[in-house]
């Protein structure tokens, strides 16, 4: 909100301002701005002259700089629109700035394990690295039970980045085979997000673990994908997605191993509880309860049962 000038054509909101930092005159106001406004901006060429100060306390302040608008925010807590300046029109604090650039910056946190750009050097890729690296993920799936996703999101993100380098200059069988592993490593930091309350880079990563999955031609773990984004939908509140991107995993169930069909069905009755639709939850967990007895895969992923003591059924599927 814009002050208005007192009765004698004053700024008297910009006037008060100083007398309450102590700066007693004009002269020694321009004098502490502009020291403050070179140590805060590293800028020696920054200066503020006592006779703009007093044109500032006048009638017809004006606007000041966006630079210098901060370092007025910064010596006398108040922008400059609070001190009896004249907003100008579009004027956006920068502190809202600030919000967007934190913004940027935490999109760029999220994605930038997934988004290496450029060529990498060709390297020799032994195939032992897909059983490490299995063997890796089931540790941190095991600690996930412990420490919670906080703790994990930059070490298993930064594991991902590894084998996505790896992929670019593998082959073959094991090419195809840390893509399979890199779709799990995806998928587990897509729920490490989820579980932090942070839907967008969940939603981002849940991308990346389908683009992976399909790329390992693997129809197991493109069902698992979709299975993942479902999560998400439930999360979201949208029953009606979550039963169609569940659908879309259980119409070629025939290719599927039964846990991948489990994980589907359990899923959709979520979304189902979602659309009030108690008789098809009903049915899904019953179906869902028939196939538990031939889980007999030694796929990594999709586990949690096995680590899970008692009856408890886990939403993740990890």
């Amino acid at each position: 909100m814009t002050l208005q000038t007192g009765c004698m054509g004053r700024n008297d909101a910009l006037r008060a301002a100083r007398l309450r930092v102590g700066w007693r005159t004009v002269e020694q106001a321009a004098i502490k701005l502009t020291e403050h406004g070179q140590r805060v901006l590293d800028d020696r060429q920054f200066t503020v002259s006592a006779r703009t100060w007093r044109r500032w306390e006048g009638e017809r302040p004006g606007w000041p700089s966006e630079e210098t608008a901060i370092v007025i925010h910064d010596a006398l807590g108040r922008w400059p629109e609070d001190l009896g300046f004249t907003t100008p029109p579009g004027w956006i604090r920068p502190e809202h700035h600030e919000e967007g650039d934190v913004k940027r910056r935490a999109f760029v946190s999220v994605t930038a394990a997934a988004l290496v750009t450029g060529p990498v050097a060709p390297q020799q890729v032994d195939p032992a690295l897909i059983t490490y690296f299995q063997q890796q993920l089931e540790g941190h799936y095991r600690a996930d039970m412990f420490l919670g996703p906080h703790d994990l999101i930059g070490t298993v993100s930064a594991q991902y980045q590894l084998i996505d380098k790896l992929v670019r200059s593998a082959k073959g069988e094991t090419r195809r085979g840390l893509l399979r592993v890199g779709a799990a490593y995806a998928a587990l930091v897509g729920w490490l997000y989820q579980d932090a309350g942070d839907m967008d880079g969940a939603h981002f990563w849940r991308g990346v673990t389908q683009e992976i999955a399909v790329r390992s031609r693997d129809p197991h773990l493109v069902g698992y994908a979709l299975v993942n984004q479902a999560q998400v939908r439930t999360d979201l509140g949208d029953g009606h997605a979550v039963i169609d991107l569940c659908e879309a995993v259980l119409e070629d169930s025939g290719r599927l191993v039964p846990k991948v069909r489990i994980m589907a069905m359990q899923q959709q009755a979520h979304g189902a509880s979602l659309t009030g639709d108690r008789s098809a939850v009903d049915q899904l967990i019953d179906q869902a309860g028939v196939l538990l007895g031939r889980v007999d895969d030694d796929l990594p992923w999709g586990n949690a049962c096995r680590r899970t003591e008692g009856p408890r059924v886990s939403r993740t599927g990890f």
